[in-house]
Parts: structure tokens; sequence; C-alpha cells
């Protein structure tokens, strides 16, 4: 009985995630209700708080699923082979494209991460270092084969980080598409991050 217990809890805690993840998209998160959720899934509200006990905690969770798909994909552009350099294009050209697609092009969704920035912010962070910590990978591997010429891997992760924030934030995407100002295209701002890391241009 305990076995399946275990089963059935996760799959419930997933399947009240993708309902909420689905209605945010249609509805909005402020006009969404956990009643809404609950009678979606043909279960009671209070069988939904025995797996979240308030509405925050289900956007942490939603935001969490989604955040953690954008670091699994770039986790696995880290492993793939090729050189580092090459990697280290396509792994911050990928972050910033999920993040348009997920978080700036569905406007509904949108409104679900600011509230997940203000109220959740640890969620936003976890995101963050595991970003960061990937990006450190690929360095550390250009490293070790020559193509970049860095002393300290952590600080120059964070830097580049740093440097692509206006590319990751989402709500920093959202202003520079509703109000264009001159600005470096994200090629421009990656071949800048990738000489400051040393790399050859043979090797991109």
């Amino acid at each position: 009985m305990t076995l399946v217990s275990e089963h059935i809890e996760p799959d419930t805690r997933e399947r009240i995630l993708a309902v909420a993840e689905r209605l945010f998209r249609q509805l909005g998160y402020q006009k969404t209700t956990v009643a809404d959720i609950a009678k979606e899934l043909r279960m009671s509200p209070a069988n939904v708080y025995r797996f979240f006990d308030s509405k925050k905690a289900i956007i942490e969770g939603v935001a969490r699923v989604l955040m953690g798909e954008v670091d699994d994909a770039a986790r696995l552009i880290m492993t793939k082979p090729g050189s580092a350099t090459e990697r280290m294009r396509e792994l911050l050209s990928t972050v910033h494209r999920m993040n348009c697609e997920r978080f700036v092009g569905d406007s509904k969704l949108h409104e679900m991460v600011e509230i997940a920035m203000e109220e959740s912010w640890e969620v936003c962070v976890a995101h963050i270092r595991c970003v960061t910590e990937t990006i450190g990978g690929v360095i550390a591997q250009g490293v070790a084969s020559g193509e970049f010429k860095v002393a300290d891997i952590p600080l120059a992760a964070m830097c580049t980080c740093h440097a692509m924030v206006a590319y990751f934030h989402p709500q920093l995407i959202a202003q520079a598409q509703s109000k264009p100002k001159p600005g470096p295209s994200i090629d421009q701002m990656i071949d800048f991050v990738l000489a400051g890391l040393g790399a050859n241009k043979s090797a991109s």
C-alpha cells in the first residue's frame, strides 16, 4: 500500500501543476483559483491543498517546472560533443529563445513569472544558479581544450550571466520588445562574451 501511495502522490502533483499551467495560460494567474484547478481535475479543493498548501505553492511549482526545462536544455548542450565555443553560443542563444517563447510570448504566463519573481524569488535564484553553473561547466571545458583563456572560471561564468541578463531576464526581454532601443543583437553580445573568454574566431 505504501508503494502505491508513493507512486500516486508524485503523479497527482504533476497533474495539478500541468492543469495549473494550462489555466494560467488561458485565464491568467490572477483569475485562476484553486477551485478552478480542482474542478478541471475532478477533485475537491481540499484535495489540491493536500499537495500544495497555497496558491503561491502552486505557482512556485509551475515556475520550477518551466525553469527546470530551461535548465535541462542547458545541461544537455553542455554534454554535447563539439567545441566549447560552439556549445557556449548554442547555450546562450537557447536560454534566450526558451525564455522568449514561454515567458514573454505568452502575456498571461508572463504575468505569472512576474509574480513568481516578486513572491517566490528563491525559485528564480535556483534557476539562475543552475544556468550559471552550466555556463561555468562549458567554460571549464573550453579552458581544458585551450579554446578559452580564463583564470577564474566561476567569476567568468558569473560575468557571462550578467552580460546576458538583458537577453535572459523575462521582464527585460519584454521591455525591449515593447519599447525597442538601440543596442547589440543577441548574436553580437554572444560574440562579445566569447571574445571576453578569449575564444579564437577559428573555433566558432
